[in-house]
Parts: structure tokens; C-alpha cells; sequence
């Protein structure tokens, strides 16, 4: 399928998606959230898709925020709605997308942007990544989940100070937060988010999908994640991969799943 705003291609298993909108520091607006939806649901659907890697066009940017011209001059309702689709079309479907999103941040990731990193399953960083959640200096605050995911990945502390002073914290001091996994230089990112794309891809497909879905219950509201836990443990014992993990293990080779 041919996009306006967004690349794809297809590693093997891995599937890559680059946002590309270089001379807007590849900003979301709607026309490229509802291509990063087709892109990454066109991907969760391909059988032979283990992993998603997710970046932007060049060294300056992810996705350096939201496209602000497009939703200078609405009213409360047109807000509300824009942040409610925003993140059932985009943000909420990658978070719970049964196929890991690999976000591999290059230069600016700032609120959209990082909010889209966020809801991805990982997050590796070039040195000169630089993130945050500038949206009260506009006067508005994150809406596509920036004030949630935030919270459960660096606490309520360090959540309130990123987002009250508007700031941007480089990509060592966004590791130490927990806020990504790993920071290499500029030129590695690609190579680091291949090489644990490659380790997802070399274990059972049906099984990482129930560990997202476990994963994530922990942060859902009423929803008890230990049951859920049981619930999809159980599960892993109809699959045929289950089947072939455990043979494999016992036959001292190397899994083959399929």
C-alpha cells in the first residue's frame, strides 16, 4: 500500500515503519496517525511479522509533537474528540497491538511523539535524543495517554515535573529514568533496534502475545493481572508452539516456530 507520510519495509520478519515528514520534524497530524494505524495493523496482520520497529526520517526527530495548526481553533468538544480518536486509532492500538513495537527514538521526541513512544512495548534512543511533554507551555495538556504512560513508566514524581515544566531531558538521563531501554549513538540505533527485534523473532510468536496481554492487564483499571496471568499461561498449552518449544527443549535442539 502506498502512503503519503510513512515508509514501510520488511526485514525478514521484522517490519519497519518510519514516519516521514522530515521538513515537520515528521509531526503527527491526523492524515499520519491513520497511516501509522493501517501501517502497523497491515503489519500485526502478516503472519510472517514477528516484530515492528518504529522511527522518523533522519537525525533530528522521531516526532517532534503534534501538527499545533491543526487544532489551534477548536472548541472543548472538537478537543475531547480529538484526543479520544487520537488514541483508540493510533496510541491505544499500539499499546495493545499482540505484535511488540520496537520504538527506536532518533533527535526530538516531544509530545506526540514521545506519547507514541510510550505506548510502543520499547524504546531505544540515539545519544542525541531529546524528550518530553511541552504541551502545558501551549496551554493544553498531553491527550494521547502522555499523562499515564508517563506515570507507570517513571513514577508520579518525575511524571509531574516533566509535564508541569514544560522540559526536555536528553536520552542518558531518560535511561536512568526508566523511560528507555537502551541509548547507543546515532548511527547504532537502527543496528540495536535490529538486533532485539531479531531476539524477538527467534521465540514463540503466540507466547509473546500472551505476554503482552498479561503485561498490560497490570495497568488496566478492575482487571486482575495475576488472573490474566493464569488465564493466558493456560493458553500457551493449546498452541502448537508450546508443543514444539517444549520438544525442542527436551530433544536438546533449537525451536523451529513457524
Amino acid at each position: 500500500m502506498a502512503y503519503e507520510n510513512i515508509t514501510t519495509a520488511q526485514e525478514e520478519r521484522i517490519h519497519i515503519i518510519t514516519i516521514n515528514r522530515p521538513k515537520q520534524l515528521n509531526a503527527l497530524n491526523k492524515a499520519t496517525i491513520k497511516e501509522l494505524h493501517e501501517a502497523m495493523d497491515a503489519a500485526n496482520k502478516d503472519a510472517s511479522t514477528r516484530a515492528i520497529i518504529l522511527t522518523g526520517t533522519g537525525e533530528k526527530a522521531f516526532v517532534a509533537g503534534a501538527d499545533i495548526k491543526e487544532f489551534s481553533g477548536y472548541n472543548v468538544e472538537q478537543g475531547q474528540e480529538l484526543a479520544a480518536n487520537g488514541q483508540e486509532i493510533l496510541f491505544n492500538f499500539v499499546h495493545n497491538l499482540p505484535t511488540p513495537v520496537i520504538a527506536a527514538v532518533n533527535g526530538f521526541a516531544l509530545g506526540g511523539g514521545l506519547e507514541l513512544a510510550m505506548a510502543s512495548h520499547m524504546r531505544v534512543a540515539s545519544d542525541n535524543a531529546k524528550l518530553g511533554l511541552p504541551e502545558v507551555s501551549l496551554g493544553v495538556i498531553p491527550g494521547y495517554g502522555g499523562t499515564q504512560r508517563l506515570t507507570q513508566l517513571v513514577g508520579r514524581g518525575k511524571a509531574m515535573e516533566l509535564i508541569t515544566t514544560a522540559g526536555m531531558i536528553g536520552a542518558e538521563e531518560a535511561q536512568q529514568w526508566g523511560l528507555v531501554n537502551h541509548v547507543v549513538a546515532q548511527d547504532e540505533l537502527m543496528n540495536l533496534a535490529r538486533k532485539i527485534a531479531s531476539k524477538i523473532c527467534a521465540n514463540s510468536g503466540s507466547a509473546i502475545k500472551s505476554a503482552i496481554k498479561a503485561v498490560n492487564a497490570n495497568f488496566v483499571d478492575g482487571l486482575n493481572g495475576y488472573n490474566v496471568e493464569i488465564t493466558e499461561f493456560g493458553n500457551c498449552f493449546g498452541t502448537e508452539e508450546f508443543k514444539e518449544g517444549t520438544s525442542a527443549f527436551l530433544e536438546k535442539r533449537k525451536p523451529d516456530f513457524k
